[in-house]
């Protein structure tokens, strides 16, 4: 089984994004695509530590690059990398809904921007058995397929109680406009004055 740094070194000699970007940035410096990698993820890892706007770095980090990568999945012809990226967006959805809470007391961890964005690097590698693969396989695939009739059963309920709601809003919406139109709409025909008759004394 090759080492990390043998993975690491052949994905970056091999034929993607990134290896392109590194092997121009290599022709126009002369330093290695190796080094070249190595020392942006080490800039990187400082400045989640460090510096402003980690947050934001960390977020565009792990949807930027997997929106791209959907795109290309969704216009490609085969459709086994649809499967990649819809696992990584599951990963990715539960993991913004446990972080909503867990935010409140890790934000101020100093390191919690770099294992966030380490984490979400994991999740989203081109290898087998990445983190998305990995977390659905072992925690979402089995409490879907345990609880997937009764969460079905639920979403059916509601959505038969708001279809339910929207048709009775609807209804008295339309009578609420009806009855102010037949009372603002004139009368067909004028109404006759009564008539007074006037008796003459003699």
């Amino acid at each position: 089984m090759p080492s990390l740094r043998e993975r690491f070194t052949n994905y970056l000699n091999g034929d993607n994004i990134v290896s392109r970007l590194l092997g121009k940035a290599e022709e126009k410096t002369g330093i290695k695509k190796y080094y070249l990698a190595t020392g942006s993820i080490c800039s990187l890892g400082l400045y989640l530590v460090f510096g402003y706007g980690a947050s934001l770095v960390c977020n565009l980090i792990g949807f930027v690059y997997p929106a791209y990568r959907s795109i290309k999945a969704i216009e490609s012809a085969d459709k086994s990398d649809d499967t990649i990226w819809l696992t990584y967006w599951v990963v990715y959805g539960v993991f913004s809904v446990v972080e909503f809470f867990s935010d409140i007391f890790l934000f101020w961890f100093p390191f919690y921007y770099l294992g966030k964005c380490a984490f979400l690097l994991w999740c989203m590698a081109p290898f087998s058995w990445n983190g998305s693969q990995s977390i659905y396989s072992r925690f979402i695939r089995p409490f879907f397929l345990k609880h997937h009739q009764t969460v079905d059963s639920v979403v059916s309920d509601l959505g038969g109680h708001a279809l339910s709601t929207a048709e009775n809003v609807t209804r008295q919406v339309l009578q609420t406009l009806t009855s102010g139109r037949s009372l603002l709409a004139p009368t067909g025909g004028q109404q006759a004055l009564p008539s007074t008759s006037h008796s003459k004394e003699q």
